[in-house]
C-alpha cells in the first residue's frame, strides 16, 4: 500500500511574535513585565478543516504566566481572546496549537497571546487560508546511480554499476546532465539523464593541480554549479579555492589559495576558509558559501572577490550586507531573478540574499525550531518555483510555490538504505539536491555513496 504524507504549511517568512505590554499592567515589583513568544506560521498538517502552529514562550522577571495560546478569527484582522482562542498547557516553554473545525477555502487571522499578572499581550498577525481539498503527495525513491558500500569506490558505469565515495554537491545543466562533487574521491563526476557516470575532472588523488581535466587535482570538493556555457565551478574545500572547469575540460583557479583566511582581493590573493557551496548567475558571477568564515562571498568572472553578506562571525540576524549574520552556511542556489538561497546549517534555516542589494531575510526555519528542517544541507528550486531541501538527519522536503511544506521522503534520524515511498525510505545523510526538466528530484546520499531519484505525484 502506498504511504501518503499530508501537505504541511510552513510559511517562507516565519512570523515572530514579541508580546507587547498588556492592559492594566502594574509598575510594582510584584508585577513583572509581560513575557514574550515566538510563533511560527502553520507548521503542522494543514487540511481543509485543521491547522497547527508552533509557539515558544518565555516569562520576564517576576511575571506569573497564567495562560498562553493563540486566538483567531475569519473577520477580525487583529483577533483577541474575545474571538476564538486555543489555550495551551503551561508545562513547557514551547507548544503546538492544533486547530480543528475550520472552514474549507477560508482565510483566517491568527496571533499568539500570553496572559500574566500584568495583563494580556498579543503578537503579530499571521494570515493563512485553508485549502478546498486536502491533497496527498507520494514520493517514490529509487537508486539512480551508484552502489551502496561502506568504503565507496571510483568506478564509471551506468546506474548501479557505478561507484562514488561520499558524494556531496550536485547540479544540472541545460541538457539534463548532472555534475557531482565526489568528495572523498576528489573528483567531479558527470551523469547523463540515462544514468551513465563518467569522471569529468580529477585523477582520484587529492592535491592541487590546474590544467587538463584528466590530470587536474582537487582536494575534497564539496559544491558544484554550472553556467549556461557549460563551465562548471567547484568549491574545492580542502584547497580553500574556487576552481573553474571549462566545457572543453580545462581546470583553472578562479579565486583563493591553499592558506586559510578571510581576504577580499583578486584571484589567488583572495582567501577563503572551507568553501562548501557555489552558485553562478547569468552574468558569470560566482557566489560562495564560505562556511567557516560564516559569510557569502561574490567572485566576478575576473576573479575579484568581495563579501556580499555576513559579518564574519556566527550568529543569526536578518540585515543588509555585512550587518547580517550566518552560522555555517553550506550550500547555495540562485534563481532567475538573482535571489540567492542559503542553507544556514547551524541556524537550522534557509536564508535569502538579494544579490543586487545584499538584503538578507529568513525563508524558513530558526534555531529554536530545530525539528523543522534541522541543519539543512542542500537547497534547489524547480521550474514551478517549488523548493527542495535536504536534511542530513534523513529527510527531504518540498516547499511549494504556495508555501506548503511537504516532508517528501525519509524520517527524522532514520538512517539506512531503503528505496520505496515517503516515510518508508531510508537515507544516510542526504546532502545536495537538484531537479530535472520533468520535476524529478535527485539527492546525493552521502554515506550510502549513491545518487537517489525522487519521482513525485500529487492526488486529492
Amino acid at each position: 500500500m502506498k504511504q501518503h504524507f499530508t501537505k504541511i504549511v510552513f510559511a517562507f517568512l516565519f512570523s515572530v511574535i514579541v508580546i507587547s505590554a498588556g492592559c492594566n499592567k502594574s509598575n510594582s515589583d510584584d508585577n513583572g513585565v509581560l513575557g514574550s513568544a515566538l510563533t511560527y506560521s502553520p507548521i503542522g498538517p494543514l487540511t481543509s478543516t485543521t491547522a497547527q502552529f508552533y509557539t515558544v514562550v518565555s516569562g520576564n522577571g517576576n511575571a506569573s504566566i497564567t495562560e498562553v495560546g493563540v486566538c483567531y478569527s475569519t473577520t477580525n484582522q487583529t483577533p483577541t481572546i474575545s474571538d476564538t482562542k486555543k489555550a495551551n498547557s503551561l508545562d513547557s516553554v514551547s507548544y503546538v496549537s492544533i486547530l480543528t473545525g475550520l472552514k474549507p477555502n477560508t482565510t483566517y487571522y491568527l496571533r499568539g497571546y500570553i496572559t500574566d499578572n500584568g495583563g494580556t499581550g498579543y503578537g503579530n498577525v499571521i494570515t493563512f487560508k485553508t485549502p478546498t481539498t486536502t491533497y496527498a503527495t507520494t514520493a517514490t525513491v529509487s537508486t539512480f546511480a551508484g552502489s551502496t558500500s561502506a568504503t565507496g569506490g571510483l568506478v564509471n558505469g551506468t546506474g548501479t554499476a557505478a561507484q562514488f565515495n561520499n558524494p556531496v554537491g550536485i547540479c544540472t545543466d541545460a541538457q539534463g546532465n548532472m555534475y557531482v562533487a565526489d568528495s572523498f574521491n576528489s573528483v567531479i563526476r558527470k551523469i547523463t539523464s540515462a544514468g551513465v557516470v563518467t569522471t569529468f575532472a580529477g585523477t582520484g588523488t587529492s592535491g592541487y593541480l590546474d590544467g587538463p581535466a584528466a590530470t587536474a587535482q582537487f582536494y575534497s570538493p564539496r559544491g558544484v554549479a554550472v553556467d549556461a556555457q557549460g563551465n562548471v565551478y567547484v568549491a574545492d574545500l580542502g584547497n580553500n579555492m574556487i576552481r573553474k572547469i571549462t566545457a572543453a575540460g580545462v581546470v583553472s583557479t578562479l579565486a583563493g589559495r591553499y592558506t586559510v583566511g578571510y581576504v577580499n582581493a583578486t584571484g589567488t590573493a583572495a582567501a577563503f576558509h572551507s568553501p562548501t557551496g557555489v552558485a553562478v548567475d547569468a552574468q558569470g558571477n560566482v557566489y560562495v558559501a564560505d562556511r567557516d568564515n560564516h559569510v557569502i562571498r561574490k567572485v566576478t568572472s575576473a576573479g575579484v572577490v568581495t563579501t556580499l553578506a555576513g559579518y564574519g562571525s556566527p550568529g543569526q540576524l536578518d540585515q543588509t550586507g555585512t550587518a547580517a549574520y550566518f552560522n555555517t552556511p553550506t550550500s547555495l542556489y540562485i534563481d532567475a531573478q538573482g535571489n540567492l538561497y542559503v542553507t544556514d546549517s547551524n541556524n537550522y534555516s534557509i536564508r535569502k540574499v538579494v544579490t543586487s542589494t545584499g538584503v538578507v531575510t529568513t525563508v524558513v526555519g530558526n534555531y529554536v525550531l530545530k525539528t523543522g528542517v534541522f541543519a539543512p544541507s542542500g537547497v534547489c528550486m524547480d521550474t514551478k518555483g517549488d523548493f527542495f531541501i535536504s536534511d542530513p538527519t534523513g529527510r527531504v522536503f518540498e516547499i511549494t510555490a504556495a508555501n506548503v511544506l511537504i516532508q517528501l521522503a525519509g524520517s527524522l534520524n532514520g538512517v539506512g538504505f531503503t528505496d520505496g515511498t515517503n516515510a518508508s525510505v531510508l537515507f544516510n545523510s542526504p546532502q545536495g539536491v537538484t531537479t530535472d526538466a520533468a520535476g524529478n528530484v535527485y539527492v546525493t546520499d552521502m554515506y550510502n555513496n549513491v545518487i537517489r531519484k525522487i519521482a513525485i505525484t500529487t492526488t486529492p
